[in-house]
């Protein structure tokens, strides 16, 4: 109650003739009528209601309701998530130790802006889960041509070559901000630019790319040879193989199950302690992520691994989720069985320190063998083995084999050349040949001469003279002994350095090594040029978004330069056009 009145100054204290105030009588502001008071006021809106109905949703404060009083100031669930989302990547994108949500001042802090005084901070175990699942969604998403928070696009290059040591090296050109849309022209024209920056031109091989139809039409605009990245290859056929297939039901039972463990903290410690509880190595469950390659395997794995603790845990009545059924489990490890291949094929393929091209087409017949039908299969292992070598060999066919074969050819752990039949042996011997030949073509010195004229000869003389191709059956002789030399040497273990061993013997083999050099320098994949924004390093990985592009260029290509570059050979580009968000 205010001094000149209640209700909001709708009533006001009746007024004596001396001029005081009649604390027993009220007046209506409105109608002028009088009520007695007798210090309650609760009368007073009745009278409002009832004569004055549009001023009674205005009459002033009143008790708040148990219930109003603990909803005033506090925040919605949806803004609570977002904070919480918010608290995540200041966390991450800042480097602020987790232990800062037991800060008392922050949350004070948070509490004052919000205006919500019953507020409380994420537990650590939420903000760790969560950082985790903002990682791994940015990580599955960065590519070649990647694009940032700040919706920049940027175009990462990497060159590969051999250096005069038979090591290889390998460093980023560029991760250069790009302005203009992922059309094939201007993915070809911006990876033209960086090689003539660089004045490298005229020493490129080969340009890899994904398989993305604007990088396949940019590197035909190009006057480069072709490499397809063969890991993007092999888990483009792992997903078409898995689409449709009998394993879809029990994987989207296991994408559940793992989102059940993921999305809340009490479920995930609940899952530790099982992990104790059966003696289990501590680990979360994992979600495949279509962009993520192995991912779906690892998932598996995961799953078949806690199996004991899952069933304990889902077998209980409130769980909302299902535990997967021992048909399904005996499904899943079949697939288990059949993507570990596929696994150890996609790593060894995206070495970066060490040969990797002449190793497709091995890597890629030990897969074709792998998945041959057995008696002992089931239909739906049949069907998937069908559907997997069928793709596979499309995807193989339109790679650039000839490229591979030749490698192949020239890496001492395969000359053998048993991943292919015989007729392909011979052609790539006979390819072999060719180049040979036109190495020494190339190196001929030109046929005119600023010579005099030679005396002339008597016709014995004449007849003693070579015959016109007497030189090229000569140079023939002498490449054949040159190839016939190297097929004779014994070709050594897998697990042996072909650049070490082209290194020893490249004195002995002096017209083949520089064609050795230039085909085996040429990566199978574009996975170098993939982990490009993380070479930086983890801070780099978190902070990168903020940096402007130059900062972006310089770190990272900074970090990863080894080498003396003027020596480069093979020049390894990508670009998959997935936006990082």
């Amino acid at each position: 109650m205010d001094e000149g009145g209640l209700l909001g100054g709708k009533f006001l204290f009746k007024k004596l003739p001396d001029g005081l105030l009649d604390k027993t009588r009220v007046r209506c502001t409105i109608c002028k009528a009088e009520f007695k008071y007798h210090r309650s006021s609760s009368s007073l809106p009745h009278h409002l209601r009832a004569k004055h109905p549009t001023e009674s949703t205005s009459t002033g404060p009143r008790q708040s309701t148990l219930q109003e009083y603990g909803a005033r100031g506090r925040i919605t669930k949806n803004v609570r998530e977002k904070l919480t989302n918010s608290l995540v990547v200041w966390i991450a994108k800042n480097c602020r130790p987790v232990s800062i949500v037991e800060d008392d001042g922050l949350r004070e802090v948070i509490r004052a802006a919000s205006g919500d005084e019953c507020y409380n901070l994420p537990s650590r175990g939420t903000i760790v889960s969560r950082r985790h699942t903002l990682y791994g969604d940015q990580r599955a998403q960065q590519s070649n041509h990647w694009t940032s928070v700040n919706n920049d696009n940027y175009l990462g290059v990497m060159a590969h070559f051999i250096d005069n040591d038979w090591t290889m090296q390998l460093f980023a050109l560029t991760v250069s901000k790009t302005e203009e849309r992922h059309y094939a022209e201007a993915c070809a024209d911006h990876i033209l630019s960086v090689a003539n920056e660089w004045e490298i031109k005229d020493k490129v091989t080969t340009l890899g790319t994904d398989s993305a139809r604007n990088m396949v039409a940019a590197a035909r605009l190009l006057p480069f040879e072709h490499m397809p990245c063969m890991a993007h290859i092999l888990q483009r056929t792992v997903t078409v193989s898995l689409n449709d297939s009998a394993f879809e039901r029990a994987l989207a039972k296991c994408r559940k199950i793992v989102g059940h463990f993921k999305h809340s903290p009490a479920n995930a410690q609940e899952l530790k302690a099982q992990q104790a509880a059966h003696g289990h190595q501590t680990e979360p469950l994992v979600q495949d992520v279509p962009t993520r390659w192995n991912s779906t395997l690892e998932m598996i794995k995961r799953i078949q691994r806690n199996k004991s603790g899952l069933t304990t845990i889902l077998t209980q009545p409130n769980s909302k989720v299902t535990m997967l059924t021992d048909q399904e489990l005996d499904r899943l490890q079949k697939l288990e069985e059949l993507l570990e291949p596929c696994r150890y094929v996609t790593e060894l393929l995206g070495g970066e320190r060490y040969v990797s091209c002449s190793m497709v087409l091995p890597a890629l017949c030990h897969l074709f063998r792998i998945m041959e039908p057995s008696d002992d299969d089931p239909v739906y292992v049949l069907r998937f083995k069908k559907v997997f070598t069928t793709d596979l060999a499309q995807q193989r066919d339109s790679s650039n084999l000839t490229w591979l074969k030749i490698a192949t050819a020239l890496d001492p752990r395969f000359k053998d050349l048993k991943c292919l039949s015989k007729d392909e042996r011979r052609e790539v011997w006979a390819s072999v040949h060719d180049l040979l030949m036109a190495e020494t073509d190339a190196h001929q010195p030109s046929a005119q001469t600023t010579e005099e004229p030679s005396p002339k000869k008597s016709k014995m003389s004449i007849s003693l003279l070579s015959s016109p191709d007497s030189d090229t059956e000569e140079e023939e002789d002498a490449i054949d002994c040159c190839l016939n030399l190297y097929k004779a040497e014994p070709k050594i273990d897998i697990g042996e350095c072909p650049l070490q061993w082209w290194l020893k013997g490249e004195g002995a083999h002096a017209r083949l090594a520089p064609i050795a050099r230039k085909y085996l320098s040429t990566p199978a994949t574009t996975v170098p040029c993939e982990r490009l924004f993380s070479l930086s390093g983890h801070i780099i990985q978190k902070k990168r978004a903020s940096l402007s592009s130059d900062n972006v260029n310089r770190i990272v290509c900074l970090s990863n330069r080894s080498g003396p570059w003027l020596l480069s050979h093979t020049f390894a580009a990508g670009a998959d056009l997935q936006k990082c968000s």
